[in-house]
């Protein structure tokens, strides 16, 4: 019986470090960014050896794979499905822009700085592909449903985190005040 319980403790203690080190992961990724986040710099901010580190995470893309499943299992991006039972196309609009800029707004600091670097940064850029492009092509998808082809490239523009942050943490506005600024610029782009 001691046994059980001291494999049982020890798989705690494992599970516990790997927690730690995404933990760290993630909250360097939001102030340093991911290209500029190194293996010492996780294994200091999570109180572990590097060794230690490269036995839950023998390489970069491993830890980035942890550190993006556990950021969106805590806040998933918004799902596109139910805006397509919206009739009319303007609120399925203001329903859906205001769904991907309330997420924008709870992840600004790590959005900003992941989607930076994924321009420069392989590893990253091939999280974003895979944790937030299916969801974007989603959202471009249903949401473009009646608009003409100056109205779907406006809504690109619309869908856009950088778009978000102009408008509202550079230009002040309310979120609300921005999908609205949107939907009327997709409207006149006819």
């Amino acid at each position: 019986m001691k046994r059980t319980y001291t494999l049982k403790r020890r798989a705690e203690q494992q599970a516990d470090t790997r927690r730690r080190i995404v933990e760290a992961a993630i909250d360097l990724h939001g102030s340093v960014g991911p290209a500029s986040t190194t293996f010492s710099m996780v294994a200091e901010r999570a109180g572990v050896q590097r060794h230690t580190l490269y036995a839950h995470f023998p390489d970069e893309r491993s830890l980035h794979l942890a550190c993006s499943a556990l950021a969106m299992a805590r806040d998933p991006l918004p799902d596109a499905e139910p805006w397509r039972a919206i009739a009319d196309r303007r609120e399925r609009l203001v329903t859906g822009l205001a769904a991907i800029y309330g997420w924008f707004e709870r992840n600004a600091r790590l959005a900003a700085c992941v989607l930076r670097d994924a321009e420069h940064h392989a590893i990253t850029r091939e999280m974003i592909e895979l944790r937030m492009g299916p969801h974007m092509a989603a959202y471009y998808e249903v949401l473009r449903a009646g608009l003409t082809d100056r109205q779907r490239a406006m809504l690109g523009l619309a869908l856009s985190f950088f778009t978000w942050r102009t408008l509202v943490r550079d230009g002040g506005l309310k979120t609300r005040a921005a999908v609205e600024v949107l939907v009327q610029a997709i409207d006149c782009a006819k």
